[in-house]
């Protein structure tokens, strides 16, 4: 896609601190980072999310993401950390092109990317079940 800047980063045509690349996919640091080494993960070929990706393009994905993990953990001695995708733009996607975030997380980071439990859904379990039979 012409005018995707993560198409352009993995075409060379923009800078971007690479960390990883393979003929499938590019792993480089996020230019807006929650933390040290906050790392983004794309498919070279575009695709706007998970959602729309095949599962073997994102099968070679997570095989990337796994491989910085083991980078990130041998050289820097990672321990913590979260992987994150958001799909659509009530997911909170703000670039199109599918992307995973691996976030290493510090003590005391500053960070805060939690869920609000809600366990009064569980009530509707059985119902939310009879949609997917």
């Amino acid at each position: 896609m012409d005018n995707c800047i993560f198409c352009k980063i993995a075409r060379g045509e923009i800078n971007s601190w690479k960390v990883y690349e393979d003929e499938h996919t590019f792993a480089f640091l996020d230019i807006s980072p929650a933390t040290e080494y906050h790392t983004l993960v794309i498919p070279k070929a575009h695709y706007v999310n998970v959602l729309d990706i095949p599962a073997e393009v994102f099968a070679k994905v997570m095989q990337t993401v796994k491989k910085v993990v083991n980078l990130y953990q041998e050289k820097l001695g990672l321990e913590n950390l979260q992987i994150i995708h958001n799909a659509g733009q009530e997911g909170q996607q703000d670039v199109f092109h599918l992307h995973i975030h691996i976030v290493p997380r510090y003590k005391n980071d500053g960070q805060s990317v939690t869920l609000t439990r809600q366990p009064n859904w569980q009530d509707k379990f059985s119902d939310m079940m009879k949609k997917l039979n």
